[in-house]
């Protein structure tokens, strides 16, 4: 998907999710000179961390009521960010402008995580909100391009890498994970529902049940988004917990798409990764 430079208005909007990425990012937005207002999911964003920010809370489901305080706000520019377990459609609170809607609703949930995401996206679309993305509102946050730590790829862990990135654009097409892991030349796990953090513990109980036989420090998490994703939405994230389950799964280092990931903590997933013998490289698109 091409990008160009957004003329982005102020204030904008934050649907917040969990993590501690809304937060950076409404960090980054008042340090550039615009003004965050956040609209906090319900029991997703951190009640004691909002309070930083101008806010107010509204529930998956509550169209009607996001839409009338994105109006009250004058909030034109939307940008949603931070973690969201996918919630069972039983579990929406609907309100009348999301029965409303119920027929794009029921369409959104018919799919993968970024099929949902950009239909959600469209619905606003059409009450007239613009969806930006990081790269529009906070491209400081992004990953840039190399090797950040002092450890770098050697050449098994750069063949790794390449058959990791391999891997993930055949996988595209089916709107699974964004994430996997390759040990010297062999696919040992590939991210699912249960997220990278997930994957990151299964490879390492795996090393401790001996099904993984390559020594300690073999090995790369691959991290990139789809081909084709809409990038307003569900960036991979990586941030020091990446890093230590890194080091727990036993592997050399992580390799992640510079200019399309979200790096949280960057100084401390960099002195994370050091300590702990790990390389951390952007890889170019």
């Amino acid at each position: 998907m091409t990008h160009e430079a957004l003329d982005i208005s102020s204030p904008i909007g934050v649907v917040a999710g969990g993590g501690a990425m809304p937060f950076a990012v409404a960090d980054s937005l008042i340090a550039r000179g615009f003004d965050p207002v956040l609209f906090a999911l319900r029991g997703a964003c951190d009640p004691e961390r909002v309070k930083r920010f101008r806010h107010h809370w509204i529930a998956v489901g509550q169209l009607g009521r996001a839409v009338r305080l994105f109006r009250s706000e004058n909030c034109r520019d939307i940008v949603f960010i931070g973690s969201l377990v996918r919630p069972a459609f039983s579990e929406i609170r609907l309100d009348w402008a999301t029965v409303l809607e119920l027929g794009r609703v029921l369409t959104a949930f018919r799919g993968g995580d970024d099929h949902l995401l950009s239909r959600v996206g469209g619905i606003f679309e059409r009450h007239g909100f613009r969806l930006v993305g990081i790269k529009d509102v906070a491209p400081d946050l992004l990953m840039p391009e190399g090797c950040l730590t002092r450890a770098v790829p050697d050449e098994n862990a750069a063949a790794d890498i390449a058959k990791g990135r391999q891997l993930l654009d055949v996988l595209s097409p089916y709107d699974v994970g964004q994430a996997v892991i390759v040990i010297d030349g062999h696919v040992v796990g590939i991210e699912d529902i249960e997220g990278t953090d997930g994957l990151l513990a299964r490879v390492a109980r795996l090393r401790g049940e001996g099904r993984v036989r390559a020594k300690a420090g073999r090995g790369v998490l691959v991290k990139a988004p789809k081909t084709n994703q809409d990038l307003r939405f569900d960036l991979p994230t990586m941030g020091p917990r990446t890093v230590a389950g890194a080091a727990a799964a036993g592997l050399a280092g992580i390799a992640i798409a510079a200019g399309n990931t979200l790096l949280a903590e960057p100084q401390a997933t960099i002195e994370t990764a050091d300590a702990a013998g790990l390389f951390v490289t952007g890889l170019p698109a």
